[in-house]
């Protein structure tokens, strides 16, 4: 079955070890949650749900005409964070399609996720994600890139994806592919995710993607053009803020 009836749901919490307080932290007078909630309704998919882990989190959405749900704080990851929440607002299983927007990205292109849906489009398919090629050596050995491992023609856009992996990875001639953690869900796949117990690949590269490909799930990869920003530190925050900086006014413009 094809994608048919998606909804969007960002994950956020306020814990965080090195940037305390994040989803609230100030952007040009808004907090960069929602500036992520208005990337993600502009990508036209389908509602966007903002599944929350504390309460400030839920008014900072609410005031901003958006829509939140509380969960549990303890849950141990976003995904047990948007299957809660979707058990609250969709226990029918209407939407048979879940978006996994993280909320620490507030320059998001909003065709990004809309690449990962369509790659539902094959029903063998249960996880659509994204990977860039990368391009500065350094992260080619950097473990803190997650190297995605896709079968795919030369020059394809679109591929299986049969490992992640924090080493450099595959060996030998070739562009090595940068995974973003943004991902596409069938609805079924989700609620069979997070029921899983964590696997010994995941444990051991600390990748929780790799539950489900052990699981015997087909994870599919979109390329893109570009890795969106994930805001972790205050120097990151600082490139957002330039990033969105309103357009300054012209001197002359007056005269």
């Amino acid at each position: 079955m094809s994608a048919s009836n998606p909804v969007v749901v960002i994950p956020a919490r306020l814990a965080a070890t090195r940037l305390p307080n994040k989803p609230l932290a100030d952007i040009h007078g808004e907090p960069m949650i929602v500036h992520v909630w208005r990337r993600s309704l502009a990508a036209n998919l389908g509602p966007v749900i903002v599944a929350c882990g504390d309460r400030p989190i839920a008014e900072a959405i609410e005031a901003a005409g958006g829509i939140a749900v509380l969960t549990d704080p303890d849950l141990p990851s976003g995904s047990d964070r948007i299957a809660q929440a979707l058990r609250s607002i969709d226990p029918g299983g209407r939407h048979d399609v879940v978006i996994n927007i993280q909320g620490d990205l507030p320059t998001l292109d909003p065709a990004l996720p809309r690449a990962a849906v369509a790659l539902l489009d094959d029903p063998a398919v249960d996880i659509g994600t994204l990977a860039a090629v990368i391009v500065r050596e350094e992260e080619k050995t950097n473990p803190a890139i997650v190297k995605a491992i896709v079968e795919r023609e030369e020059g394809a856009r679109t591929g299986r994806a049969y490992y992640f992996t924090r080493t450099t990875a595959p060996w030998g001639d070739g562009p090595l592919l940068h995974h973003i953690g943004l991902y596409a869900y069938r609805r079924a796949a989700l609620e069979r995710y997070v029921t899983l117990p964590p696997s010994a690949l995941e444990r051991r590269e600390k990748l929780e993607q790799l539950r489900a490909l052990t699981a015997g799930m087909r994870i599919d990869v979109a390329i893109v053009d570009t890795v969106p920003l994930g805001v972790d530190t205050q120097d990151e925050l600082e490139r957002a803020r330039g990033l969105l900086s309103p357009p300054q006014p012209n001197p002359g413009a007056t005269r």
